[in-house]
This record gives structure tokens, sequence and C-alpha cells, in this order.
């Protein structure tokens, strides 16, 4: 094929004294006697660089190349230059052309960094490049701790070295910069980045405050006051912290400051004041200076024990334990909040089991009245206590007492029955549960009471279905006050066995259903009696009366006298129509009864 026109062609110097040009070729696929003549063997083709003006053509060389050319001459004292590059072999030629002046060509070379220096926010490079009388253009990159890049820009005369000052950095950083430049006028392209050069500003003195909180606790004669302080996002400590310093004054009397200095690996400390205010404050000390100090104001124990009584003389409760609840990301935590307070603290231990434990606490401002706390330290089923001052002028107060879980898990024990009443159609269980306490890993919702017979499903009045794994399936019972230790269960079988079972439950679910209890009903009494009234007694009636039939049949059953059998109406000489008659004056009546009228007058 042809030659393609050459590609990427441009020309540019370094030093102002020899001018580079370079382009990019395709190939040909010409080879041996088709390859140009004026060439070595081995070459691919041949490249004729020249010059033009308008009065002659001028060879500058000859270069043998493949894909990547370039070709150098020195320029003399000529500017403007009018530059072509021929491409030929035995099928074409093709040619590119750059007109340029050599001013505005300048492809600087790679500065040379030979010392650096630092301040507590400044750091300077010290940089050597070849001068050639042309001003440049500097650009400083600069990597920050966080892997941000920022880039810092300058000039300068045409001098020989170069001090390259980049400002505004934090003290006691460590940063990695590299440098570049260009031409101040008529800008071409940068040069190659210098070697990377690592250097640290020096410290300053700390910046910000520490976060300070505390813990009291009464003993005989004043109080222990135990100290805790961290770095906040917007401390910094501007250096090596070599230690921490803890000051307390008297309020009062105005008595002279204590104070005790720490090494920079405490975090914490315990001191005992008595019973009267106290101003603490804890900084923090590098190579420089002193941090500004934190300040904590611990009120009088005699104006607590007034505010106490006060309350309690106006019937306010001790505060009680609001429960909380467990999120994704931690456990919320909502106050009431009031206007007098300019921040809110909540502190809690990660570690509720250790003593002492791990205290931490967290400011909020003033318009804050919930909060999501989160700690990679919370677990499921441990139970957390959160207490929520709020604080004005250095001074804070309890307001709330919060206790719950990351998230709750079902009871480790179940309710023991102590005593099972039964009757025929219902049972009574009465239970001791220590569910309770705070190594519980939940609250404590309720109880559950399951029941089923034996032999068949379980359909009693007043329960829900529950269905086991293995599609057993029991009636079920809730009980939703925790307090409840005692349960009756209505409508059962007389004479049937039952299996019965009673779990507690907290947020987290119950534990798996297993050891049941068995009890067998007794048969119904009531039932009884009533067979006994309508089986047995007339049994009983009817053998006494097989037993003593003729004086039964005597008692019940009298034999009445017929006159044709009496005695008295044995004679024979009275008839009237084959009835026997008895003359009135053979008996002497008791009394004398006229049936009717008509029989009288016929007898």
């Amino acid at each position: 094929e042809p030659p393609d026109t050459p590609k990427d062609f441009a020309c540019q110097t370094q030093d102002m004294k020899r001018v580079t040009c370079t382009w990019t070729e395709g190939e040909t696929y010409l080879y041996g006697w088709n390859s140009p003549r004026r060439t070595l063997s081995e070459t691919i083709w041949n490249v004729t660089v020249t010059v033009e003006n308008p009065r002659q053509k001028t060879a500058l060389c000859n270069e043998n190349c493949s894909k990547q050319c370039s070709c150098s001459w020195d320029i003399g004292r000529q500017r403007i230059w009018n530059v072509t590059v021929t491409v030929e072999n035995p099928l074409g030629k093709k040619t590119a052309t750059d007109v340029f002046d050599v001013k505005h060509r300048m492809y600087p070379t790679k500065p040379l960094p030979f010392g650096k220096d630092s301040t507590d926010t400044e750091i300077t490079l010290h940089l050597c490049y070849e001068n050639n009388g042309i001003e440049l253009f500097w650009q400083t990159e600069v990597l920050q701790p966080d892997g941000e890049v920022e880039l810092h820009n300058s000039s300068n005369v045409d001098l020989r070295c170069k001090d390259v000052t980049v400002r505004g950095l934090q003290p006691y950083t460590e940063y990695t910069a590299r440098v570049r430049c260009g031409a101040a006028k008529h800008f071409w392209r940068w040069s190659e980045w210098s070697q990377h050069l690592t250097i640290r500003t020096k410290e300053g003195t700390p910046s910000g405050k520490l976060d300070i909180w505390r813990e009291i606790t009464p003993v005989l004669g004043g109080r222990n006051v135990t100290f805790f302080w961290k770095k906040t996002p917007g401390f910094q400590a501007n250096g090596k912290i070599i230690s921490y310093e803890v000051t307390w004054e008297k309020l009062e009397d105005g008595s002279k400051p204590e104070s005790i200095s720490f090494s920079s690996v405490y975090n914490s400390t315990r001191i005992f004041i008595d019973n009267h205010s106290y101003r603490i404050s804890v900084m923090a000390k590098n190579n420089v200076n002193f941090s500004l100090p934190s300040v904590l104001v611990i009120s009088g124990a005699a104006n607590n024990s007034r505010k106490i009584l006060f309350c309690s003389f106006l019937g306010t409760e001790e505060l009680k334990e609001g429960q909380v609840n467990g999120t994704d990301d931690g456990i919320l935590i909502s106050w009431q909040p009031r206007s007098i307070y300019d921040s809110y603290i909540i502190d809690w231990c990660n570690f509720p089991g250790l003593q002492p434990c791990d205290l931490q606490w967290k400011r909020f401002g003033p318009n804050t009245s919930s909060a999501v706390i989160s700690s990679a330290a919370f677990v499921p089923g441990v139970r957390y206590k959160f207490r929520i001052y709020g604080s004005v002028a250095n001074k804070a107060s309890l307001l709330e007492k919060k206790i719950g879980y990351l998230r709750e898990l079902p009871p480790r024990l179940d309710p023991t029955v102590r005593k099972v009443d039964l009757t025929y159609n219902s049972v009574t269980l009465s239970w001791d549960s220590n569910l309770t306490n705070q190594s519980e890993p939940g609250f404590l919702r309720g109880f559950h009471v399951y029941v089923s017979p034996i032999q068949g499903n379980c359909n009693l009045k007043g329960s829900k279905k529950h269905i086991l794994p293995g599609d057993s399936e029991l009636c079920k019972y809730t009980i939703e006050n925790p307090e409840e230790k005692r349960y009756t269960v209505e409508h059962l079988m007389p004479n049937t066995k039952y299996k019965i079972v009673v779990k507690a439950f907290t947020g987290g679910g119950e534990t798996p259903i297993f050891n049941f209890i068995y009890i067998d009903t007794p048969y119904n009494s009531n039932m009884l009696y009533f067979v006994f009234l309508l089986v047995i007694v007339p049994t009983l009636v009817a053998a006494i009366c097989h037993w003593k039939m003729k004086w039964v049949k005597e008692c019940c059953c009298p034999v009445i006298p017929s006159p044709d059998k009496s005695k008295v109406l044995s004679f024979k000489e009275h008839k009237i129509d084959s009835e026997k008659v008895l003359k009135i004056n053979d008996c002497i009546p008791d009394v004398l009864a006229m049936d009717s009228n008509a029989e009288a007058q016929k007898l």
C-alpha cells in the first residue's frame, strides 16, 4: 500500500537550541527491493525532513523508523519554521507540515527537586531546572492524607532555581508532593512530573477542645468523681499529644486550684472532692502548647440534697426507667426537650457486666429530642441503660433514664409451675418467675399457656390454635400481664388426660415448646350424684320392696272388706232377690249415712 499521511506531526524544543519533530506512520506492507532506495536494506521506508523558505529547500535529516518516528536538528538563530515531513515508497508519497514559532513550542525539562522545608502550615520544595530564558508557570500536586489531590499554581521570574511553597496545610501532617512546569506565555505543554517528595509539616498548638464527661459516686465525706475525655471531630492535636492536665478548684471559697498531669495513654482519672461545688477542666498538651480547656461544673452535694427534699415534698418520684427499642442502625432514644438547656448528653456502658464499665457518652444540640445510639460493642440479648442529661453553663442535670436492647431474644428459662389445682372441667396453674432481672435477654411481655388432650385435637373455648412443627395442634392462651402468676384453663373434659406447659415470652419471642406437664381430669361428681339418684336409689328401693313384699303390700295396698264376705252377712234367713239383707236393729252402727233419699224411702 502507499504510505499514509503522517499522524500527530508536531515539533517542540526543550532548551531553545534544538528542535525535535515527532510523528506516527502506518504499515505499507512493502519490503526488500520495493523499499525506498536511499535507505539501508533493513529499513522500511525513507523519510526526508526539509525546511522550506521562499528561496530554497534544505534537507535537514533522513530517518529510518517504524511507526514512531522523530527527527532533531539545531535551530541556530532562526525563530519561525515551516517543516515538512515526507514519507515515500514505490506506490506513492505523503507529506505533513508544521509551521511554528520556536518560543511557542517550549516543552520544559523535568524539574529536579534538591531539598524541602516546612512550617506548621506550609511546605516548600527547592527545585532547579535548565535556564533557557523562558518564564515558567509552576503547578504543584499535593496528596492529602485522606487521598484527595490538590493542585497549587505559581509563577516565577527567569531564575535557575525555584522555591515552590504550598500554604494552608494542617500541622503535623504528612503530605506527598510533585511539581511540573510549563511556559507562562504561549503555553504549549507541561513538563514531566518531578519525582515524589514526602514531607511532614511541623507541630502547632492544638486546636479545638476535648470532649469530657464525668461519673459521680457519693462516698463518706464527699464524692468520687471519675473524669473521662476523648478527642472530638473538631479537635486537632496538631502534633503528638504528650500529656493531659486535669485541674479542679472549689467555687465557694476561691481556694487555690489543684492539678495533676497524665500520660497520653490515659483517657480517664478519678479524684475525690468534698460536698462543695467544683469547676473541673481538662487540657491536652503537645510539644508546642496546651489546647483550650474543656470545663465541667459539679454542683454541691448539699444543693442536690435540698433539691431532692424539695422534689419529695412536692411528691416527685424517683425517675423511672423507660423502655426503648432497637433498630437496624442502633438503639433509638427519645426524650422530652427543655428550652433551658443548651445541649443534651446521653451516656451508657458498652459492657454493662463489667465493673467499672466502659462508660461512653454523646452530645447533642439544643434542638434535638431523639437519637440513634450505635456501637460496635452492642450485641443482641444484652440490656443497656441510658441516662439523658440536660446541660447549661457546663452544668449537667439528669433528666430521664432509659433501658433497651439492640434486639430482644427469647427468655433463657421458662416459669416453674409450683401448683396445679384440678376440677373435672378446669385446671388452675400457679408458677414462679424470676424473668424480670437485668440478665434476661429481653423485656418480659407476658406468658403463653398451651394445652392439648393426649388423644385428638384441641378446640377449647376462648383459645387460639397453635400448630407445632410436627403439625400437632395445641390450644393457646395469652396472658399479657408479666406480673400475673396464676391462670385457670376452663372447658376441659372430665376423665381426660391433657398435656400442658407455661411459656414466658419477650419482644424476641419464646423458646421452643417442650417439657409438658401431664394431668388427668377427675370424674364429674355432679354426674355421679345424678346417676346415683336415677339408678342406685330406685334399685335399692325395689330390692327393699321385694324383700318386705307383704309388709309393703299391707302398708301400701291394704285389703278393702267386701260386704258379701262379711260374717255379719252370713245368715241365710233374710234374702231379697239373691242379696242378703241386714236388719238395722241387728247392728248398732257408729255412723248412719244415707246415700240418697230414694234408697232410704225404699228401705
